[in-house]
């Protein structure tokens, strides 16, 4: 696996929406943010385009936007402005040869999920699964949130990975393994089964979160990963978080709860209650990173290769 060269002060910084829009005001102060952190800027003109009143743009553009900041000698690191719907649509129109040729920083996560899966398996190269800039960053861009982001985005040596301050990993199934790190968001997981980028498990540590769902859709999409294997070819689990997904029907049966029962029999090791994902704070993770987990201790570490 590639890992992106380091984030340096003065680097530039693409901004991009593969998803969602957002409007004109915000995408100024998208780009006044990223400004004001001691960055330049370059913007793809399709982040304010409105295609179906939820994508920025049609799959072709926002595909070729993808394409423009990998392939531009400039841009040191591409960030998602945010997630939204329709992501998959410009997935055929992401120009893979060329992505893999310039491996660079990727951030972004939810709807991006597709496009981390693509950026792993095909270009090989490390993303980064974090903060988005609308989503995460202009309103409330705390200080754990901010270190994560960047301890990931710049380390060098081995290092455990770190959950927000009162937020204790648990252990789901006691054991340890040692992967590659995969996963995203568990709609966009279980989306991919059958494309030409569908999610590959084998050996690696998967990681799943999600939000807004009934905890009956979280079933349906965690049984299309279990009943394609995808779990048990795993080496561990990770689950993340899982905001504002609930159960109209059995408050007290909760998505944690059911996504325990749906893997709770997979022989390997399975921690919850990492924070990253649709929450505050929202802590980094490198996808495409080696990656060890110990229920032991509930320690998640990453071995930079850069």
């Amino acid at each position: 696996m590639k890992y992106p060269k380091k984030l340096e002060s003065g680097s530039v910084i693409g901004l991009v929406c593969p998803s969602s829009p957002v409007d004109y005001i915000r995408e100024e102060k998208c780009k006044s943010f990223i400004q004001n952190l001691g960055y330049k800027i370059k913007v793809a003109d399709n982040l304010t385009a409105n295609h179906g009143g939820y994508m920025a743009g049609n799959g072709p553009a926002r595909g070729k936007w993808l394409n423009t900041m990998f392939a531009d000698p400039e841009v040191d690191a591409i960030f998602c402005i945010k997630g939204g719907s329709g992501g998959s649509r410009s997935m055929e129109f992401m120009d893979l040869q060329i992505i893999k040729k310039n491996p660079k920083i990727f951030l972004g996560y939810s709807d991006v999920t597709s496009h981390h899966i693509a950026l792993n398996q095909i270009c090989e190269m490390v993303t980064f699964h974090g903060p988005m800039v609308s989503s995460n960053m202009v309103d409330k861009f705390d200080e754990e949130t901010k270190n994560s982001l960047f301890n990931a985005l710049n380390a060098v040596e081995p290092y455990d990975f770190q959950n927000p301050k009162g937020a204790e990993i648990f252990t789901v199934r006691k054991g340890s393994a040692r992967g590659v790190l995969t996963g995203g968001c568990l709609a966009l997981l279980s989306a991919s089964i059958g494309t030409f980028y569908e999610i590959d498990t084998k050996g690696k540590i998967l990681f799943i979160e999600d939000v807004g769902e009934e905890v009956s859709r979280l079933e349906r999409y965690a049984y299309h990963l279990r009943n394609s294997g995808k779990f048990k070819d795993s080496a561990g689990i990770i689950l993340g978080t899982f905001e504002n997904c609930k159960n109209s029907h059995m408050s007290n049966y909760s998505p944690v709860d059911c996504l325990i029962d749906i893997i709770g029999d997979i022989d390997v090791p399975i921690l919850c209650n990492v924070q990253s994902g649709h929450c505050f704070p929202m802590m980094t993770l490198p996808f495409g990173a080696d990656c060890s987990i110990d229920t032991s201790t509930k320690t998640i570490r990453f071995y930079p290769q850069r």
